[in-house]
Protein backbone atom coordinates (compact mmCIF):
# COMPACT_ATOMS: atom_id res chain seq x y z
CA UNK A 1 0.00 0.00 0.00
CA UNK A 2 1.12 3.57 -0.57
CA UNK A 3 1.06 6.11 2.25
CA UNK A 4 -2.46 7.37 1.45
CA UNK A 5 -3.83 3.83 1.45
CA UNK A 6 -2.13 3.19 4.78
CA UNK A 7 -3.56 6.37 6.30
CA UNK A 8 -7.01 5.32 5.11
CA UNK A 9 -6.39 1.93 6.72
CA UNK A 10 -5.45 3.36 10.12
CA UNK A 11 -7.93 4.52 12.72
CA UNK A 12 -7.90 5.18 16.46
CA UNK A 13 -8.28 1.55 17.51
CA UNK A 14 -10.60 1.09 20.47
CA UNK A 15 -9.99 -2.60 21.18
CA UNK A 16 -6.79 -4.57 20.64
CA UNK A 17 -6.01 -8.28 20.71
CA UNK A 18 -3.01 -8.17 23.03
CA UNK A 19 -0.81 -9.74 20.35
CA UNK A 20 2.79 -8.60 20.45
CA UNK A 21 4.10 -6.24 17.81
CA UNK A 22 7.43 -7.55 16.45
CA UNK A 23 10.35 -5.68 17.96
CA UNK A 24 11.62 -4.65 14.54
CA UNK A 25 8.36 -2.81 13.85
CA UNK A 26 8.43 -1.12 17.25
CA UNK A 27 12.04 -0.10 16.65
CA UNK A 28 11.10 1.41 13.27
CA UNK A 29 8.28 3.43 14.84
CA UNK A 30 10.57 4.67 17.61
CA UNK A 31 13.24 5.58 15.06
CA UNK A 32 10.68 7.57 13.04
CA UNK A 33 9.73 9.42 16.23
CA UNK A 34 13.41 10.11 16.91
CA UNK A 35 13.78 11.56 13.41
CA UNK A 36 10.63 13.68 13.69
CA UNK A 37 10.66 17.41 13.04
CA UNK A 38 11.31 19.58 16.09
CA UNK A 39 11.78 23.31 16.54
CA UNK A 40 15.52 24.09 16.55
CA UNK A 41 16.03 20.31 16.55
CA UNK A 42 15.89 20.50 20.36
CA UNK A 43 13.42 17.60 20.96
CA UNK A 44 12.36 18.88 24.42
CA UNK A 45 10.66 15.66 25.55
CA UNK A 46 11.20 12.00 26.34
CA UNK A 47 9.27 9.00 25.04
CA UNK A 48 8.67 6.29 27.64
CA UNK A 49 8.05 2.88 26.05
CA UNK A 50 6.10 0.55 28.34
CA UNK A 51 5.80 -3.14 27.48
CA UNK A 52 5.58 -4.42 31.06
CA UNK A 53 2.07 -5.79 31.60
CA UNK A 54 1.96 -5.22 35.36
CA UNK A 55 2.95 -1.57 34.96
CA UNK A 56 0.28 -1.05 32.30
CA UNK A 57 -2.32 -2.60 34.60
CA UNK A 58 -1.24 -0.16 37.31
CA UNK A 59 -1.61 2.74 34.85
CA UNK A 60 -5.02 1.70 33.48
CA UNK A 61 -7.15 3.26 36.27
CA UNK A 62 -5.31 6.56 35.66
CA UNK A 63 -6.49 6.32 32.04
CA UNK A 64 -10.16 5.88 33.00
CA UNK A 65 -9.83 2.10 32.53
CA UNK A 66 -9.56 2.37 28.76
CA UNK A 67 -8.86 -1.14 27.42
CA UNK A 68 -6.07 -0.13 25.03
CA UNK A 69 -3.75 0.48 27.98
CA UNK A 70 -3.60 -3.26 28.73
CA UNK A 71 -4.67 -4.72 25.38
CA UNK A 72 -1.89 -2.99 23.45
CA UNK A 73 1.52 -4.50 22.87
CA UNK A 74 3.43 -1.34 23.81
CA UNK A 75 2.30 1.91 25.41
CA UNK A 76 4.26 5.05 24.54
CA UNK A 77 4.09 8.02 26.91
CA UNK A 78 5.13 11.40 25.48
CA UNK A 79 6.55 13.49 28.29
CA UNK A 80 7.82 17.04 27.59
CA UNK A 81 10.32 18.71 29.85
CA UNK A 82 8.54 20.54 32.65
CA UNK A 83 10.82 23.49 31.85
CA UNK A 84 13.66 24.28 29.44
CA UNK A 85 16.91 24.76 31.30
CA UNK A 86 20.37 26.06 30.47
CA UNK A 87 21.63 22.48 30.77
CA UNK A 88 19.19 21.25 28.10
CA UNK A 89 20.57 23.85 25.71
CA UNK A 90 24.17 23.06 26.68
CA UNK A 91 23.58 19.35 26.02
CA UNK A 92 21.99 20.12 22.65
CA UNK A 93 24.88 22.33 21.57
CA UNK A 94 27.35 19.61 22.60
CA UNK A 95 25.37 17.10 20.51
CA UNK A 96 25.65 19.43 17.52
CA UNK A 97 29.40 19.67 18.06
CA UNK A 98 29.68 15.87 18.27
CA UNK A 99 27.47 14.98 15.31
CA UNK A 100 28.56 17.72 12.92
CA UNK A 101 32.16 17.93 14.10
CA UNK A 102 31.64 21.68 14.44
CA UNK A 103 33.86 23.98 16.47
CA UNK A 104 32.11 25.29 19.57
CA UNK A 105 32.68 28.91 18.61
CA UNK A 106 30.72 28.42 15.36
CA UNK A 107 27.62 27.62 17.43
CA UNK A 108 27.92 30.49 19.91
CA UNK A 109 25.35 32.62 18.09
CA UNK A 110 22.89 29.72 17.85
CA UNK A 111 23.37 28.98 21.54
CA UNK A 112 22.78 32.61 22.48
CA UNK A 113 19.63 32.69 20.35
CA UNK A 114 18.25 29.56 22.06
CA UNK A 115 19.00 30.94 25.51
CA UNK A 116 17.42 34.28 24.63
CA UNK A 117 14.32 32.63 23.16
CA UNK A 118 13.69 30.08 25.91
CA UNK A 119 15.36 30.82 29.23
CA UNK A 120 13.45 34.02 29.90
CA UNK A 121 10.06 32.34 29.58
CA UNK A 122 7.93 31.09 32.44
CA UNK A 123 8.08 27.38 33.23
CA UNK A 124 4.49 26.90 32.01
CA UNK A 125 5.20 28.72 28.73
CA UNK A 126 8.18 26.47 28.07
CA UNK A 127 6.22 23.35 29.02
CA UNK A 128 3.41 24.25 26.62
CA UNK A 129 5.95 24.86 23.86
CA UNK A 130 7.65 21.54 24.59
CA UNK A 131 4.26 19.80 24.56
CA UNK A 132 3.57 21.10 21.06
CA UNK A 133 6.90 19.65 19.96
CA UNK A 134 5.94 16.31 21.51
CA UNK A 135 2.70 16.32 19.52
CA UNK A 136 4.67 16.67 16.29
CA UNK A 137 6.56 13.52 17.29
CA UNK A 138 3.28 11.81 18.18
CA UNK A 139 1.94 12.53 14.69
CA UNK A 140 5.09 11.11 13.14
CA UNK A 141 4.64 8.00 15.26
CA UNK A 142 1.08 7.56 14.00
CA UNK A 143 2.19 7.71 10.37
CA UNK A 144 5.11 5.37 11.05
CA UNK A 145 2.80 2.86 12.73
CA UNK A 146 0.46 2.94 9.73
CA UNK A 147 3.45 2.37 7.47
CA UNK A 148 4.29 -0.75 9.51
CA UNK A 149 0.60 -1.77 9.50
CA UNK A 150 0.56 -1.60 13.28
CA UNK A 151 -2.56 -0.19 14.88
CA UNK A 152 -2.05 2.89 16.99
CA UNK A 153 -4.31 4.87 19.28
CA UNK A 154 -3.37 8.42 20.30
CA UNK A 155 -4.79 9.15 23.74
CA UNK A 156 -5.29 12.27 25.83
CA UNK A 157 -7.91 10.66 28.08
CA UNK A 158 -5.77 10.07 31.15
CA UNK A 159 -4.78 11.78 34.36
CA UNK A 160 -1.28 13.19 33.73
CA UNK A 161 -0.54 13.83 37.40
CA UNK A 162 -1.27 10.18 38.26
CA UNK A 163 0.80 8.93 35.34
CA UNK A 164 3.66 11.21 36.40
CA UNK A 165 3.53 9.85 39.94
CA UNK A 166 3.41 6.18 38.92
CA UNK A 167 6.24 6.60 36.41
CA UNK A 168 8.32 8.93 38.61
CA UNK A 169 8.40 11.61 35.92
CA UNK A 170 8.45 14.68 38.18
CA UNK A 171 11.81 13.62 39.57
CA UNK A 172 13.11 13.47 36.00
CA UNK A 173 11.86 16.97 35.14
CA UNK A 174 9.10 15.59 32.89
CA UNK A 175 5.31 15.87 32.62
CA UNK A 176 3.22 13.45 30.55
CA UNK A 177 1.02 14.97 27.85
CA UNK A 178 -0.12 12.21 25.45
CA UNK A 179 -0.11 8.44 24.96
CA UNK A 180 0.23 6.19 21.94
CA UNK A 181 -0.94 2.59 22.26
CA UNK A 182 0.54 0.19 19.69
CA UNK A 183 -0.99 -3.18 18.89
CA UNK A 184 -3.39 -5.00 16.61
CA UNK A 185 -7.09 -4.32 16.16
CA UNK A 186 -9.65 -6.72 17.62
CA UNK A 187 -12.13 -6.64 14.75
CA UNK A 188 -14.66 -8.80 16.57
CA UNK A 189 -14.97 -6.39 19.50
CA UNK A 190 -14.08 -2.99 18.05
CA UNK A 191 -17.17 -1.24 16.72
CA UNK A 192 -15.00 1.06 14.60
CA UNK A 193 -12.95 -1.68 12.92
CA UNK A 194 -15.05 -1.77 9.78
CA UNK A 195 -16.47 1.75 9.92
CA UNK A 196 -15.72 4.19 7.12
CA UNK A 197 -13.25 6.95 7.97
CA UNK A 198 -14.99 10.30 8.46
CA UNK A 199 -12.93 13.32 7.47
CA UNK A 200 -13.75 16.71 5.99
CA UNK A 201 -13.68 16.96 2.21
CA UNK A 202 -10.57 18.72 0.98
CA UNK A 203 -12.49 21.82 -0.14
CA UNK A 204 -13.88 22.18 3.41
CA UNK A 205 -10.45 21.81 4.99
CA UNK A 206 -7.98 23.53 2.71
CA UNK A 207 -7.94 27.23 1.82
CA UNK A 208 -5.93 27.86 -1.34
CA UNK A 209 -4.44 31.19 -2.33
CA UNK A 210 -3.12 30.96 -5.89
Amino acid sequence: MNIIEKLNWRYATKRMTGAKVPQEKVDNIIEAIRLSASAYGLQPYKVIVIENEELRKKLQPAAYNQPQIVESSHLLVFAPYSNITKQHIEDFINLNIEVRNAPAESLSGFKAMLEGSLLGNSEETNYNWAARQAYIALGTGLVAAANEQVDATPMEGFNPAQFDEILGLKEQGLRSVALLALGYRDEANDYLAKAKKVRKHTNNLVINHK
